[in-house]
């Protein structure tokens, strides 16, 4: 059973942009306050990843947050932003599982954008559950890497391939549904399988070498078919050969031989 969801959105390792994000996500503050004690076992687990400016940034970032925040805007050196088109997902959850209570960690993503994300979902509290929420998160941060029991912690080093956004459900907030996970693509580095799956790669090509000029030829048919002149959508082109063309060179740069 899932008893709080998060899904930050945020630029890939390897891209030099910085951008995070919210998706839909499920984080109640009542009752056992699952919600809360999600968020603090994500910055937990993510503070001590930070570097020294941004260690230095971050209680100037809470106190801003305790007011709401405003986006877009800047913070530990990160955009903050609404549009999530193009960016990585970094799922964490909190299930009960037979009895247990799990915290379900994704670890694949950088450590900024996830302690960032955090705030930012408590900033979007209501007052009371806001205050509430950032005394959590600030506990956590006086005990960076500790995740208290009751709670058994499993990290997630491959980010989840396969799985489907939550369902925003009005006066709910984010309901999630049951993962459709391809269990092909374990063990495939988050940003590896993000390419490939823009290039329409299945899993088993990844099997031996991936062949440079099959990359370029799925590129290439992509490219056309999302190009206006060509018969493609103008609205979203321009990002969505952006998107294809970073595929094709991230694939390229790992697998050259």
């Amino acid at each position: 059973m899932i008893l709080a969801e998060l899904n930050v959105r945020h630029t890939r390792r390897h891209m030099p942009t910085r951008r995070v994000a919210l998706d839909a996500s499920y984080l109640p503050v009542h009752g056992a306050a699952h919600g809360a004690a999600l968020l603090a076992a994500v910055v937990a687990e993510h503070v001590t990843g930070l570097d020294e400016e941004q260690a230095e940034l971050l209680p100037r970032f809470l106190h801003a947050a305790r007011h709401g925040l405003s986006v877009p805007r800047i913070a530990l050196r990160y955009r903050l932003q609404t549009d999530v088109h193009g960016l990585d997902r970094s799922r964490h959850r909190l299930v009960d599982e037979r009895g247990h209570l799990v915290v379900e960690l994704d670890v694949h993503g950088r450590s900024a954008p996830q302690v960032i994300g955090a705030v930012m979902a408590a900033a979007a509290m209501g007052a009371t559950s806001r205050r509430r929420v950032l005394q959590a998160i600030e506990a956590a941060i006086g005990r960076p890497g500790v995740i208290p029991e009751p709670f058994c912690v499993r990290r997630l080093l491959d980010g989840i391939p396969g799985a489907p956004p939550p369902l925003a459900v009005a006066g709910v907030g984010a309901v999630p549904v049951a993962d459709v996970i391809d269990l092909r693509w374990k063990g495939v580095p988050a940003e590896e399988r993000w390419a490939m799956e823009v290039l329409g790669l299945a899993p088993d090509a990844r099997d031996g070498p991936l062949d440079a000029h099959e990359v370029q030829r799925r590129f290439r048919r992509l490219l056309r078919a999302a190009h206006p002149d060509h018969g493609g959508e103008r609205a979203g082109a321009a990002e969505r050969i952006a998107e294809l063309s970073e595929a094709r060179e991230l694939l390229l740069t790992r697998h050259r031989p």
